[in-house]
C-alpha cells in the first residue's frame, strides 16, 4: 500500500494532485508547525499582468515563534473569499472551461480554520480530476508521535503502508536508512509535465491546478498523469 504525506496547501499545483492520484492513502500533515511564506495559505494564478499570488490573510506576528500548527491557523477577516472568487472569475472568464458555479462554491461559506478550507477544496479538486480510489486522512487523527522521519515512519506503520512516495524537496531531511529499517520502500517523485494552452503567454508550469482545469477541462488528467480522465461534477 502506497502512502503520501504532505502539508495541506491552498489550490495546489498539478504535481500535488499527481501525488494524490498515485497514493492509496494520502495524509494531510495538518498538525505540524505552520511555515510562514509557504504554500499553506497562497498560490499563484495566471492574469493578464502575469503570474499573481492569491493569498489568504493570516496573522503575521507570533505564528512561527509560538510554533502554531497548521490546523490551528485562522484567516483574518471575511473579505478574502469574495476577493479571491472575483479575482479568479476576472482572470479566467475567457478560459474555455471556467465554471463559475463550481469555483464559487469554494468561497460561498468557507470553514473558520485555514486547514479545514484548504483540505476540503483539495479533495473537491481531486474529485473534479476523477480521482476516486485515494483515501484521505489527516495526521491529527492518528496517534503517531516523534519528529521528522521518525514520525513519518510512525504514520506509515499505523496505516499499514508498504511504500512511501515523497516529493524531491524532502531529500534534505528524510533519512532513508530509517525506512529500510522499518521495511518500508522509499520512492521519490519526479515532475515532468507537458505544456498545455494557457491564457496570457508565456507558459508558466508552476501555477495552481485550477489554471489547467479551466483551460483543458476533461483533458486535464492527461496533462498530469498522462492517462485519459473524466472530470466529475
Amino acid at each position: 500500500m502506497r502512502c503520501v504525506i504532505l502539508q495541506p496547501s491552498y489550490i495546489p499545483w498539478r504535481g500535488y494532485f499527481d501525488l494524490i492520484h498515485r497514493a492509496d492513502v494520502f495524509v494531510f500533515y495538518d498538525d505540524v508547525q505552520y511555515d510562514k511564506n509557504g504554500w499553506r495559505n497562497r498560490n499563484r494564478i495566471k492574469t493578464e499582468r502575469g503570474a499573481a499570488w492569491l493569498t489568504i490573510p493570516v496573522p503575521q506576528r507570533g505564528i512561527v515563534s509560538a510554533k502554531i500548527p497548521i490546523n490551528a491557523i485562522v484567516p483574518i477577516g471575511n473579505a478574502w473569499p469574495r476577493e479571491h472568487f472575483e479575482t479568479l472569475r476576472r482572470s479566467y472568464a475567457a478560459a474555455p472551461y471556467f465554471d463559475d458555479d463550481w469555483i464559487g462554491g469554494f468561497y460561498a461559506d468557507p470553514p473558520r480554520l485555514l486547514a479545514d478550507f484548504t483540505i476540503a477544496t483539495t479533495i473537491e479538486i481531486a474529485a473534479r480530476l476523477g480521482i476516486q480510489r485515494t483515501r484521505f486522512v489527516r495526521s491529527s487523527q492518528l496517534r503517531a508521535t516523534g519528529t521528522k522521519t521518525e514520525r513519518l515512519i510512525g504514520i506509515l506503520r499505523e496505516l499499514g503502508a508498504t511504500h512511501y512516495l515523497s516529493g524531491p524537496a524532502a531529500r534534505d531531511y528524510i533519512e532513508p536508512q530509517q525506512f529500510d529499517d522499518a521495511g518500508i520502500t522509499l520512492e521519490w517523485m519526479t515532475y515532468d509535465y507537458p505544456e498545455y494552452p494557457q491564457l496570457h503567454p508565456p507558459f508558466d508550469p508552476f501555477v495552481s491546478v485550477l489554471d489547467l482545469i479551466f483551460m483543458t477541462g476533461p483533458d486535464a488528467p492527461r496533462y498530469i498523469w498522462g492517462g485519459a480522465g473524466t472530470l466529475l461534477g
